[in-house]
């Protein structure tokens, strides 16, 4: 009984830990690009990843409230990225695969740029 109850438990922790790591290909067109200037609403600096929302213009130029997904904090910290290094109101450039979803207004953030400093990130190559 005691040999089932841990195969269990240790089924479900297992099972809890991959449906938490998920391949971005399912939620956006990794192949394709899109880029988005605007400014930005909210950062949110938390696990699994953060969040960037920006106001930017559609294609058709009307104001949309984008979400891209970024990296988890602890990636982005050894980048020297902190939940205070993007404010509400910065002008950014954002590049990424766009959403499977197009109502969502989401993307995969692949680089981040403020023209205003000249700050920037790009997505290095996994190896």
């Amino acid at each position: 009984m005691r040999t089932v109850l841990l195969g269990l438990v240790g089924a479900a922790v297992v099972g809890a830990s991959l449906s938490a790591h998920h391949s971005f290909a399912a939620y956006y067109f990794e192949q394709q690009s899109m880029t988005i200037e605007g400014d930005v609403v909210e950062f949110q600096y938390r696990a699994p990843h953060a969040w960037v929302h920006v106001n930017a213009p559609d294609a058709s130029g009307r104001t949309r409230t984008y979400a891209a997904e970024w990296a988890n904090p602890s990636r982005l910290s050894r980048d020297n990225i902190t939940k205070d290094t993007i404010k509400p109101g910065d002008v950014v450039r954002i590049t990424g695969a766009p959403g499977r979803e197009e109502a969502e207004y989401k993307l995969h953030l692949k680089a981040i740029e403020r023209p205003k400093d000249g700050w920037s990130w790009r997505q290095r190559p996994r190896r």
